[in-house]
């Protein structure tokens, strides 16, 4: 099946470009961003060879459904969706960290437990826990935006501010927003019989100063859900949650003997795996919005986006 893996636009008033794990973002004139989002999949920080059919257009239009359903809490920078798979939006000053919160003890956060450690990111983990159970409150712990190759970093609130990566005023403004978007996402989560357990919020500064919500929220790849029905049995009975998340990938490679460290070779997916995890999306989708997904046409989607795109800036100007 046709994906979009890679992406060589010439898009007028383009200044340049900035191809990351998922998206590949364009730089206009005029302080605008057009970001792509492909079809590539991320996991442990590495970029697998083969590419999902329909995961751009999946994160992209999810994260567009949930940043509509909370601009009246939080300001982003999108502008406008002239494709399926992308949005155009304001130009930002990414800040270099990402704002994660969890409401439950998992992945990340339930490995470095069985670890035996009890705090995260200057945090504490109360005693007692067992994975997947909630927090007392949901916790934020943050990580260090990683450059290409490299991978995120747990850090602090103190050392952040220390390290002047963010103003002691301006990552006041991040936690609140991020508590603020995480309450609204578990609202939106629970109307679908869902749990939204952890997620990660990237926020900016527009030309005028402002601070708002960048890049993707609530979809499979920032964010983890379980099903809420059955979840209190399978705690008391101490087996896996049912989830919504790329962590079944992740459990693949696990499996396969890949957890992104060094000296592992990234094992091969097989078509047929391509194919069920293109499915997975597809069920997340349609799970956490209550809706059908529309499969867009992929006969020649560079030509789709390149023309949807021009269009749409040329209306625009």
């Amino acid at each position: 099946m046709q994906t979009i893996t890679s992406t060589n636009f010439e898009f007028p008033g383009q200044l340049g470009v900035y191809k990351g794990k998922v998206r590949e973002v364009y730089y206009l004139e005029n302080d605008l961003l057009v970001a792509v989002a492909t079809d590539r999949l991320s996991a442990f920080d590495v970029v697998m060879p083969k590419g999902i059919p329909y995961k751009g257009q999946i994160l992209n239009q999810l994260a567009l459904r949930m940043m509509r359903a909370t601009e009246d809490l939080v300001p982003n920078w999108m502008l406008g969706s002239p494709d399926p798979n992308v949005t155009v939006g304001v130009r930002c000053e990414p800040f270099k960290v990402e704002m994660v919160i969890r409401g439950y003890l998992a992945g990340h956060a339930a490995r470095e437990y069985k670890a035996g450690k009890r705090e995260l990111c200057g945090v504490p983990m109360p005693d007692g826990m067992q994975e997947n159970d909630p927090f007392p409150k949901p916790i934020i712990t943050p990580a260090t935006k990683a450059e290409k190759g490299d991978h995120d970093e747990d850090i602090s609130r103190e050392a952040i501010i220390e390290r002047g990566l963010v103003s002691e005023e301006d990552y006041t403004v991040l936690e609140d927003y991020t508590r603020k978007l995480f309450q609204r996402g578990s609202e939106l989560a629970a109307e679908k019989g869902l749990l939204l357990v952890d997620t990660k919020y990237e926020f900016g500064k527009k030309p005028d100063g402002s601070i708002v919500l960048i890049d993707e929220i609530h979809t499979p790849d920032s964010s983890r859900y379980f099903y809420a029905e059955g979840y209190s049995e399978r705690q008391k009975k101490g087996i896996a949650q049912k989830q919504l998340s790329k962590e079944f990938v992740r459990q693949w490679l696990i499996q396969h003997g890949f957890q992104g460290l060094e000296g592992q070779v990234l094992p091969e997916m097989p078509d047929d795996y391509i194919q069920s995890v293109s499915e997975r999306y597809i069920e997340l989708y349609e799970k956490i919005l209550g809706e059908p997904f529309v499969k867009a046409d992929i006969s020649d989607i560079q030509d789709r986006i390149e023309k949807g795109v021009t269009a749409y800036l040329r209306q625009t100007n």
